[in-house]
């Protein structure tokens, strides 16, 4: 599995709105600067965000965009499947769904190894909160070492 920019730049965004976009909407320019992303692929990214129902957009002089529902509520799977993200590990597990994998999963030795790879990820990006990230981001920013207690047991 890997994560393209489109995933990093997604939950960078969603953490910024999380931490920053509290009191007020956050403008794209504004995320884009702090966080280093190209506004132009920041606007992308919050249309599908949007369309997805994580975030919402406020027109106007005070405008910007908030998060739709609480960072609790917000699974990291959320935000890689609103944008499109891929985190199955390659062609072989596409999916979850075994009917529309791989030709020769019933002949291939390792097709049940990836599929049992593809459960962990899928219970790992669905089980850490958008919450969880800003509480990671936030003791970074403190200097204190983090602690995760993610199980990336096979």
């Amino acid at each position: 599995m890997k994560i393209s920019s489109r995933g990093h730049y997604a939950l960078r965004a969603m953490v910024d709105l999380a931490i920053h976009g509290k009191e007020r909407p956050r403008t794209l320019a504004n995320v884009s600067l702090i966080q280093d992303i190209p506004q132009l692929y920041l606007e992308q990214l919050m249309l599908k965000l949007r369309r997805a129902g994580l975030v919402q957009s406020i027109r106007g002089p005070h405008g910007g965009f908030l998060l739709a529902k609480k960072p609790s509520e917000i699974a990291v799977g959320d935000i890689l499947k609103a944008v499109d993200e891929s985190i199955y590990p390659g062609e072989c597990v596409e999916t979850l769904d075994s009917q529309l994998g791989c030709q020769k999963a019933g002949g291939c030795a390792t097709h049940l190894f990836y599929e049992k790879l593809a459960k962990q990820i899928d219970e790992t990006v669905n089980s850490v909160s958008l919450e969880e990230l800003c509480s990671e981001a936030e003791e970074l920013q403190n200097g204190k070492a983090l602690r995760h207690n993610y199980n990336f047991e096979i």
